[in-house]
């Protein structure tokens, strides 16, 4: 895989476009999350609300859209758009990545969704800009997420392969590392100084992270020539066409935990925010905080999980990178008992403790480790070099279906018990996981590397 000899110079055993990289991405999480954390609460507790709801230019007609099947209550309207806003988020990334295949490059994609996305997060400081601002994040993000992830993984050899995947375990312990600070910091001006003040913030540590990317450029891999886009592709040779399937099929099952993870960002916040004890002794500690207890469980676990790949990887005995997302779709699902067992054992205030929702959000962020990305690296590794940033976008496809899934089964949250919903979430991961590990085996052995 060519790349240029500065990819090379390596920090702590690891090229040093990986912190460049890592890095750039913080603040586009920090940005991204922080919105996030805030965007079902805002929608509930303020947008929705008589004389803001109706200065939402297009809200109506969107509403009237969702509600095909009858009247919604608020809390299904805002499961179903943080569901699609979501889910788009990770559609467009196989656009992006095309487009950088065919005719930017992933260099200036990459800048291109970044300016968008601080245009979007500057939107969301209106009410009357909302959607607007949906849709400019979706775009920017599409131009962004694949197109970065491609570039961790031609910084590597091919065969480097046990290393390529602790390379996108580091640059997904710097996602996690935005994930964490963003709900906190905007989440805590949010609540002292409202709404729009949490989203302005996100908007200029977009900026910082466009700074960090554009700083790092001669330490990342080199862009095709100009006029790359002109060059014709030779068709995919019927083993390239086998192996596509298959990394499609394998992409697929991350369906479930995608599912069941990202239900903790939009239904989990509003259960917390209504049923969870949040009382301490500096006050009520805000719901939209716990956005970050899963990405900083996604930290502290990046260590000891290195260190243990590192070590099998040594002895022969790493689990293939498909038995590991088969063991985070099961781990997302046991996770997920804990917000069970919380509904079904609450305090004397009636409330459920506040553990309970803790251990579910910190062994999320656990089990995102064991599938995502994983999955990634896997991807880079394996899939055909002419479609490889194609393909590093279009896993994301996965996210997108799992979003709209999670919106649609959200929508019926207060139709139910709380308990009765989180078991219907624990049973989509738990499920995933017992189908992938069945399939494991020969799924490994199909994607092994010819001799």
């Amino acid at each position: 895989m060519a790349t240029p000899n500065t990819t090379y110079v390596v920090r702590f055993g690891h090229p040093r476009g990986l912190y460049y990289l890592a890095f750039t991405e913080t603040w586009e999480r920090f940005s991204y999350y922080g919105m996030t954390a805030l965007l079902t609460l805002y929608m509930v507790q303020q947008l929705f609300l008589p004389g803001h709801a109706e200065h939402v230019i297009g809200l109506a007609g969107l509403r009237h859209v969702f509600e095909w099947r009858g009247p919604i209550s608020d809390t299904a309207f805002a499961s179903l758009i943080y569901g699609w806003y979501g889910g788009f988020v990770y559609f467009t990334p196989i656009l992006g990545g095309l487009i950088a295949d065919r005719w930017l490059g992933t260099k200036r994609t990459v800048v291109l969704g970044a300016l968008l996305m601080a245009g979007g997060h500057l939107a969301m400081t209106f009410d009357a800009s909302f959607l607007l601002a949906l849709a400019l994040l979706i775009a920017g993000s599409g131009c962004l997420k694949g197109n970065i992830s491609a570039q961790v993984g031609r910084l590597y050899p091919e065969a480097a392969e046990s290393l390529r995947t602790q390379g996108y375990t580091i640059f997904s312990a710097g996602i996690n590392v935005g994930a964490v600070l963003g709900p906190l910091t905007c989440g805590g001006l949010a609540a002292a100084y409202g709404w729009h003040a949490g989203f302005g913030a996100a908007a200029g540590l977009m900026l910082l992270a466009l700074v960090i990317y554009l700083a790092g450029q001669r330490h990342l891999p080199d862009e095709r020539p100009r006029g790359a886009d002109k060059v014709v592709y030779a068709p995919l040779t019927p083993a390239e066409r086998k192996r596509t399937a298959l990394l499609v099929v394998v992409a697929a099952f991350t369906l479930f935990p995608n599912v069941a993870y990202p239900m903790i960002w939009s239904i989990g916040v509003l259960w917390i925010d209504q049923h969870v004890s949040l009382a301490s002794p500096f006050g009520q500690v805000p719901a939209s905080w716990f956005n970050s207890v899963d990405a900083f469980a996604s930290i502290v676990a990046v260590p000891p999980l290195v260190a243990l790949w590192a070590r099998q990887a040594k002895q022969g005995r790493e689990p293939h990178d498909v038995t590991k997302i088969g063991i985070g779709s099961l781990l997302t699902g046991l996770s997920a008992l804990f917000f069970v067992a919380g509904a079904l054992l609450p305090g004397a205030d009636g409330k459920t403790g506040v553990l309970w929702a803790l251990g579910g959000f910190f062994g999320m962020g656990v089990a995102f480790l064991y599938y995502w990305p994983v999955l990634l690296a896997l991807i880079s590794q394996a899939a055909p070099a002419k479609l490889n940033a194609t393909m590093m976008g279009g896993v994301f496809l996965s996210f997108f279906a799992g979003s709209v899934i999670a919106g649609w089964v959200g929508s019926f949250y207060d139709q139910m018990s709380p308990a009765k919903f989180w078991s219907i979430d624990a049973a989509i991961g738990i499920v995933g996981g017992v189908i992938v590990l069945a399939l494991a085996r020969p799924l490994a052995k199909a994607l092994a590397p010819a001799d």
